[in-house]
């Protein structure tokens, strides 16, 4: 794949499940110690906190896109390798699929489903060919992987979405698609 640059979505909260915070620290050593930049959301709370500190502590390059609004609110991660203030979200989006290769989802709320279903939709529209991975923390996005799966099944999609999404259990399952 020649993946040297991930995109990470997730929580700006941690989530109850303390496994969320467990395996996002693991992917970002994971990511360190394979030399992959973090390209991510900016900022300095919950998983997105989590991931960018796991990056950096192992020696890592983490890449934050915030918007302005965001900033703001001294939400900003301060210790990143580079951190880009950008207008909005949707300039943030466009931003962070430029910077990466690959994306991977974690656990989060309305942002991060967005984020995934935007990456999605554009493969779908051939507007960028890059592979996400669903870290599925606890069954987390069962549910919505077996939607989308009903959505495939009844007709609404135009290709199977499992040629562009790989679903993981454990951060160490990506190490085979690097």
């Amino acid at each position: 794949m020649g993946i040297k640059s991930l995109a990470v979505f997730c929580g700006s909260k941690e989530g109850l499940d303390p496994l969320f915070t467990t395996h996002t620290a693991e992917l970002g050593a994971i990511m360190a110690a394979r030399g992959l930049t973090l390209v991510y959301g900016g900022g300095n709370v919950g998983l997105m906190g989590t991931i960018a500190n796991a990056v950096l502590a192992g020696g890592g390059t983490a890449i934050g896109v915030i918007p302005q609004l965001l900033a703001d609110r001294e939400r900003s991660h301060k210790g990143l390798t580079q951190l880009e203030i950008v207008p909005d979200m949707h300039t943030r989006k466009r931003k962070m699929y430029e910077l990466c290769d690959a994306a991977v989802i974690l656990p989060g709320g309305y942002g991060t489903l967005d984020e995934f279903f935007e990456m999605i939709t554009w493969n779908n529209l051939a507007i960028h060919d890059k592979t996400l991975f669903v870290l599925n923390t606890s069954d987390y996005y069962t549910h919505l992987l077996m939607h989308i799966r009903k959505m495939y099944e009844e007709g609404f999609l135009y290709e199977d979405p499992w040629e562009k999404i790989r679903v993981i259990a454990s951060p160490g399952e990506l190490e085979s698609y690097l």
